[in-house]
């Protein structure tokens, strides 16, 4: 009496192939069943034997047959056919689940759309075309649903790029006793009545046109801040530490022609350190001879001029020899002006630059 009752599965797809498929691993467990079918009617009905099944784990779990008449009868039996498990009869126009639709059409008139495909050649009032979509923004599937074979909806914005899917559902309860649905047409692409390949292409050259400006001004603000960055640091980088002064510039023959050798150098430019020791000291010598004349009373002063007077004259009769030892003999722990510079010498100093 339980196995009277047992579900199955009936599939008439188009009217053209049945389906029917059972749990076989809980119905019928190690026990391999066969199936017979028939679309006759009356008591004297001839069954037809499965010729293609459908396997679950090696085990008979249904049967794939065409569809030959509107009434139908089914027997699953033992193995060797010998004794009947379970029989059935039913509508086969009941169960059918019809092909997705075909040639469909996208008709657009502004923000109107009108999508439409082939209508079947039998039982076209018992199917609905189903249509759905959504933009990329949207999460789930808009439906809209009319007759056999056209529907429209309006209210799309062109801006938007938009996914469409259509299929046929089969009228419950007036034509089918269980809701069958073609499979979905192949999705598809539209965007202000334009066919896309995807919703990935809803990038117009406007917009490309604003990323590529945007990224050129980042990259044009980061050199000018890094230009700046880079003034603001030479300038602490000169107040903290000043550069040094090239000493190759100002003695350009000392280093290139007598190689730092500064006692060369002065014994061939004695007149010039000469000049530049008196440029020096003459200011200082012609403001004390003139203290002197005035007060009188400063006698010990008047040994430094008188020296460098002598030094003059010595100059002036090319005495080269006493000018170059008052060049390098200077007195104990005094401070030697050279070109500007200011050096502690004593007696034991020996400079090359």
């Amino acid at each position: 009496g339980e196995r009277d009752a047992i579900n199955t599965t009936i599939i008439n797809f188009n009217n053209e192939k049945m389906q029917i498929t059972w749990a076989t691993r809980e119905l019928f467990p190690n026990e391999n069943v066969s199936f017979f079918y028939t679309f006759g009617e009356g008591k004297h009905k001839v069954w037809k034997p499965c010729t293609t099944y459908l396997l679950d784990q090696d085990y008979n779990s249904g049967c794939l047959f065409k569809t030959e008449g509107p009434t139908l009868a089914i027997s699953i039996r033992n193995s060797n056919g010998s004794e009947e498990l379970f029989s059935k009869e039913l509508k086969a126009d009941f169960y059918i689940k019809p092909n997705p639709p075909e040639n469909v059409t996208f008709f657009w008139e502004e923000d109107t759309v009108t999508v439409s495909c082939n209508k079947p050649e039998r039982n076209a009032r018992c199917l609905r075309l189903e249509l759905q979509y959504k933009s990329k923004f949207d999460k789930e599937w808009q439906s809209r649903t009319s007759k056999c074979c056209s529907v429209g909806e309006q209210g799309f914005d062109p801006r938007k790029c938009y996914s469409f899917r259509v299929r046929l559902r089969r009228l419950v309860p007036h034509c089918n006793v269980v809701k069958y649905s073609s499979d979905w047409e192949a999705e598809t692409f539209w965007m202000n009545g334009t066919l896309l390949d995807s919703c990935d292409d809803d990038i117009t050259p406007q917009s490309k046109t604003v990323i590529v400006l945007s990224c050129s001004l980042a990259v044009l603000l980061m050199m000018l801040i890094l230009l700046i960055l880079l003034c603001q640091w030479q300038r602490v980088q000169m107040s903290v530490l000043p550069a040094i002064p090239d000493p190759k510039y100002p003695f350009a023959d000392l280093f290139n022609d007598h190689n730092g050798n500064l006692q060369e150098w002065l014994d061939k430019n004695d007149h010039v350190v000469l000049q530049t020791k008196l440029e020096y000291e003459e200011p200082e010598s012609i403001t004390e001879a003139e203290s002197q004349q005035e007060d009188g009373k400063n006698s010990d002063k008047q040994g430094p001029l008188e020296k460098i007077l002598t030094f003059s004259g010595a100059a002036e009769n090319n005495d080269g020899k006493a000018a170059e030892i008052a060049c390098l003999i200077p007195a104990s722990n005094t401070t030697a002006p050279f070109a500007g510079f200011h050096i502690l010498m004593n007696d034991d100093m020996y400079v090359m630059l």
